[in-house]
C-alpha cells in the first residue's frame, strides 16, 4: 500500500523549501520590494479606483453603467475622440517623416555634427507647457507666421498687377483641422528628439559590409535606401511608432494651451468632466478614463508581441 503524500512530512517539506529560497534570494527579495511597493501603490490602486468608479453612479448607488451612457451618448465626447485619433495620426506620420530625414542627416559625416545633435536634442528639456506658449508665439493671430506671410505679401505686391491682402488668421482658435494639425506640430516638435533617437541607433546597428556590398552591385544612393537602408529599420520604425502612439493619445498640456474647450481631446475632456468650474464629476471622468486606458493598452500589447520579443532575440 503506497504511503500518501500530502501528510504532515510533504507539508513540512514544502515550507523548508520555501524557507531555503527565501533565505537564498532575500538580497533580490528586499531590492524588488520598492518596485513593488511603487508599482502597487502608484499604478494598481489608482486604476482600480478608476475602475470602481467609473462602475458606480452616486444616484443609483452599486455597480452602473449609468457613467458610460453618459459619456457614450455625449457629442463632446465622440468629438474629443475623433480628435485624438487625428491629432496622434497627424503626430505620427510627422514624426516619423521628419525624424528619419534629420536622423539621415545626423548620421552622416560633417564638421560640427556633435553641435548640431546636441542642439536637436534641446525640445526635451523644455517643459511641455513652456513648449505650448512657444507654439502659440507661433501660429497666434499676432504670431510670427503670420509675419512671415505678411512679408511674402509685401514682397508678391511688388509684381507689376499683384495686389493680394491678406487676412490673418490664428490657427489655434479657427477650430478643425488646422488647430488639430498645428497641436500635431507643437508635438512632434516636442517629442522629436526621441524619434531621432531611435532612428540613429537603427542606423548604427546596420553594418558597413551591407553598403560596401551594395556599392560593389552598382546600387545608387537610393536604392541603397530603399532596399538597404529602409527595410533594416523598420524593427525601429515599428517600435518608434507603438511607443509614440501610446504617449501620443495621452495629449494634454499642448491641446489645453493651443486649443483649450474649441478642439478637445479625451485628456481636455477627462479634466473638463473631473475638475472645477466644470462638471466635476468625477464618475463620467472615470469612465472616459477606462477607454483611454483600453487605447492605450491595445499599444501596449502591440509593443509586447512585435517589439519586445525581437529585442529579447537579438539580446
Amino acid at each position: 500500500m503506497d504511503r500518501p503524500t500530502g501528510g504532515p512530512e510533504a507539508a513540512s517539506g514544502r515550507r523548508g523549501r520555501v524557507t531555503r529560497w527565501l533565505r537564498d534570494h532575500q538580497f533580490e527579495i528586499w531590492l524588488m520590494l520598492p518596485l513593488l511597493a511603487y508599482v502597487l501603490v502608484l499604478t494598481v490602486a489608482p486604476i482600480i479606483n478608476t475602475f470602481r468608479l467609473s462602475f458606480t453612479h452616486p444616484a443609483q448607488g452599486g455597480a452602473s453603467l449609468k457613467n458610460y451612457d453618459v459619456i457614450f451618448g455625449s457629442d463632446i465626447f465622440w468629438r474629443a475622440v475623433y480628435n485624438t485619433v487625428i491629432v496622434a495620426s497627424m503626430s505620427l506620420v510627422l514624426e516619423l517623416g521628419v525624424g528619419l530625414i534629420i536622423a539621415l542627416t545626423l548620421h552622416a559625416s560633417f564638421r560640427g555634427r556633435g553641435f548640431v545633435r546636441t542642439v536637436a536634442l534641446v525640445p526635451l528639456g523644455v517643459p511641455t507647457i513652456v513648449a505650448g506658449a512657444v507654439m502659440l508665439l507661433i501660429f497666434a493671430r499676432a504670431g510670427y507666421l503670420n509675419s512671415i506671410i505678411f512679408l511674402i505679401q509685401d514682397l508678391v505686391n511688388l509684381l507689376p498687377g499683384v495686389d493680394w491682402r491678406y487676412q490673418p488668421i490664428s490657427l489655434t482658435v479657427s477650430g478643425g483641422i488646422p488647430t488639430l494639425f498645428t497641436i500635431a506640430i507643437a508635438d512632434m516638435w516636442k517629442v522629436l528628439p526621441i524619434v531621432i533617437l531611435i532612428f540613429l541607433a537603427g542606423l548604427q546597428s546596420i553594418p558597413e559590409e551591407v553598403y560596401e556590398a551594395a556599392d560593389v552591385d552598382g546600387a545608387t544612393k537610393w536604392q541603397r535606401f530603399t532596399r538597404v537602408t529602409f527595410p533594416l529599420l523598420i524593427p525601429y520604425m515599428t517600435m518608434a511608432i507603438i511607443l509614440r502612439a501610446i504617449d501620443a493619445f495621452r495629449i494634454f498640456e499642448l491641446a489645453l494651451v493651443l486649443s483649450g474647450r474649441i478642439e478637445p481631446v479625451l485628456g481636455t475632456y477627462i479634466a473638463e468632466r473631473y475638475l472645477p468650474p466644470g462638471v466635476a464629476d468625477p464618475h463620467s471622468a472615470a469612465a472616459a478614463s477606462i477607454v483611454l486606458f483600453g487605447i492605450i493598452m491595445v499599444f501596449i500589447i502591440l509593443y509586447l508581441k512585435f517589439v519586445a520579443p525581437r529585442g529579447k532575440v537579438e539580446a
